[in-house]
């Protein structure tokens, strides 16, 4: 059997993990007794729940065990473990630069409103970074189920503590759900205010919905992104514009938008020249972590550990971080590339 490198020892940044969907299941199921709230049958086995969400219903079922997730964070002591815990994991796997996304206003109703809220998840953020070393940054997302207006307030929320942490302006939920263009408004406030714009696009929709984030939000990343793949003339037009598609893999496979790992066009956007940088999205949900996405790319892709190496480069390329937090962690990939094969 050839020997590799451990994809774990890899120096990379993840910038696609969903704040709720970071938890650890044990820790879901602790707080959860801890507040008295009775969880749905598929979040207390062992294993992930199944999950399917390439059509609304399937996509409800999603929401609702994520929203159940959610509940079970009521207050500060509980942001403060999720935080850390998730720093924790993506230490084990690798991480030197994490960018958690939340939309704070779903956490507002429990922890007094939503500058509380924000203010809560942002010294968590600061706290974990300081006693863990991994860097940490926050990317407020907006809802796509809401009205514009709601992403107009969280974008001026969002500038407004740009010194205390946000990094970046976001775009979730259902695409199938509000119209890009709907959230112009929004996103020219974030970026006029110095974030970089990355909403969800072009995965339980296809290449148009990347096209509109591109034309309409101007992104400098894509979450997700993969449906891209169908469009040769939009894989070079992400290509040449250096838009980073922020892929998951095993999200991917989860919600049915592709049916085996193989399946997922790792290969094709690679070859195209599109960057990339593999998250691991809901790992409450997913069953998988930062680490396991590189795997993926391994098993089921044929990536080389060159080329396994490369994708964390560009991982790091994208993200927010300074530029001594980028210069080490781009050292400590040509690092693990040149140490030998155990």
């Amino acid at each position: 059997m050839e020997r590799v490198r451990d994809v774990s020892e890899l120096p990379k940044a993840h910038l696609h993990l969903h704040f709720t969907g970071s938890m650890r299941h044990t820790t879901l199921l602790e707080l959860a007794d801890k507040h008295g709230i009775h969880l749905p049958d598929a979040l207390t086995g062992a294993e992930p729940p199944k999950l399917r969400a390439t059509d609304e219903r399937g996509w409800f079922r999603f929401q609702r065990l994520y929203d159940a997730a959610r509940s079970c964070l009521r207050d500060p002591e509980d942001i403060r473990r999720l935080v850390r815990e998730a720093a924790e994991e993506d230490l084990k796997d690798g991480s030197g630069w994490l960018e958690i996304q939340v939309d704070p206003t779903s956490y507002a109703p429990r922890l007094g409103g939503l500058i509380p809220a924000l203010e809560v998840i942002l010294d968590a953020v600061d706290s974990t970074a300081r006693e863990t070393g991994l860097g940490m940054r926050v990317l407020v997302a907006a809802n796509r189920m809401k009205h514009p207006l709601d992403a107009r307030t969280l974008a001026r929320l969002a500038v407004r503590y740009a010194d205390r942490g946000i990094v970046g302006f976001g775009l979730s939920n259902d695409e199938r759900r509000g119209m890009a263009r709907d959230f112009d408004r929004a996103f020219a406030i974030a970026r006029e205010g110095g974030l970089l714009a990355a909403p969800h696009g072009g995965e339980l929709t296809g290449p148009a919905s990347v096209r509109d984030c591109l034309d309409d939000l101007h992104a400098s990343r894509i979450g997700h992104g993969v449906r891209a793949a169908e469009d040769p003339r939009l894989l070079k037009r992400l290509a040449d514009r250096g838009v980073t598609c922020e892929v998951c893999p095993a999200s991917n496979v989860a919600l049915g938008v592709y049916e085996k790992p193989e399946d997922v066009p790792l290969r094709t956007l690679f070859e195209a020249g599109v960057p990339m940088a593999l998250g691991a999205d809901d790992p409450l949900l997913f069953g998988s972590r930062l680490a396991a996405q590189y795997e993926i790319a391994r098993r089921h892709h044929g990536f080389s550990d060159a080329e396994l190496a490369e994708l964390a480069r560009q991982s790091v390329r994208a993200s927010a971080a300074p530029a001594d937090v980028r210069q080490k962690l781009l050292s400590g990939i040509d690092d693990w590339l040149a140490a030998p094969v155990a």
